[in-house]
Formats: C-alpha cells, structure tokens, sequence
C-alpha cells in the first residue's frame, strides 16, 4: 500500500500534536473539566409521568419538579420533555407540547375559577363551590326548561338539546366511559370530545 507524502504529513502532524499535549502537562485536563461541571439539574428533581394536555394524541410527558413537601417548600416544575417510554409518542412532542413549561409558567394562565356578573365587563375569582353549584343551577333551569321526553308521535326520546357536552381526550378509556354515560343520562344529545376536533 503505498503512503503518499500528504498522507504521511498528516499523520506526523497529529502524532506529534497528541504527545505535545502530554508533555505540556495537559494529560488531567479532562478529569479537571469534569469535576467543574456543574451537576445535572435534574438528578435531584421529582420525575412524574403525565399526558400532554393539547390535543387528542395524548403524547406521554415526564414533568421535573423541585421542592420537598415535607419540609413545606412549593413544588415548582423546572422542566418538561417527552417521555421515551411512552407507546403513542415515543418520547417525541410537537412545538406545543415541547413549550408546555411555558404554559405551565404564564403569568396568564388561569389557577382559579372566574366568574363575570351580569352586567359587569371584569371577571371576578371565586370559589370552586360557588363555581360548580352555579354550573348545576343553570344545567337543572335549562333542563327542566327545554327537556323533551316524548316526539310528536308520543314515542319516549328524553332528550335534551339545548346543552352539549366537551369531553377531553387525554383521559382514559374508563374515565371516557363515565363521561360519555354521565351525559347521555341527562339526555345531552350533544357530546364531543377533543379528540375529533
């Protein structure tokens, strides 16, 4: 196999470089870089497992939280990616998903029921009981208001057409189930869910 003298050259050149790096005292260089290398943020954190909330392929995340409960500190997530083990999305996430810790941290986000009186242009923070009793009042009034129980041919429907019903897809298919059995006996004709949409 015959060298040529360019061949040759580079060869000299990269030994010669390699041994000069020994003998200039360069040889702990990689074990002084790592014992400065900060350690991974995430070693200490709390791993849970969840589904990203946007849309209806319900890709698997890991979430990564800091803050010890016992000691009262606020849990506080620091970081989102996908989860590798999960079956639908292979730990792969769209830009939505992937920037999920910046809806996690908007200063927009809503954290609480709101409620807007009548009349008025602000929405003002109220109470889950308040919340979900005012919910109930207002499906019993248009219930009892525009239930249909029997069609002009006398013939039992008990319907209730005037309220639908949005269910999300990031549940399971048990939790889908009651939804879909919660509003069917009310008679809510009108039941979507996220993941046709």
């Amino acid at each position: 196999m015959a060298v040529t003298r360019r061949q040759f050259m580079k060869v000299s050149a990269a030994g010669l470089a390699a041994s000069s790096v020994g003998a200039l005292g360069f040889a702990g260089a990689g074990d002084a870089l790592a014992a400065g290398v900060r350690p991974f943020k995430l070693e200490r954190a709390t791993e849970t497992r969840n589904t990203c909330p946007y849309c209806s392929v319900s890709c698997g995340v890991l979430i990564y939280s800091m803050g010890d409960k016992s000691k009262n500190a606020k849990s506080s997530i620091i970081h989102i990616e996908g989860d590798p083990d999960h079956p639908v999305s292979r730990g792969t996430l769209c830009p939505r998903g992937a920037a999920a810790l910046d809806f996690v941290k908007s200063p927009l986000r809503l954290k609480y029921p709101m409620h807007r009186k009548p009349g008025s242009e602000k929405f003002e923070r109220v109470t889950w009981d308040f919340a979900l009793d005012r919910i109930a009042t207002l499906m019993k009034d248009d219930r009892d208001k525009n239930f249909i129980a029997k069609n002009r041919d006398g013939v039992t429907v008990n319907r209730w057409l005037t309220t639908g019903f949005f269910g999300t897809s990031a549940q399971s298919n048990e939790a889908g189930y009651l939804v879909y059995k919660l509003a069917r006996s009310t008679g809510i004709l009108a039941l979507e869910n996220q993941a046709r949409i």
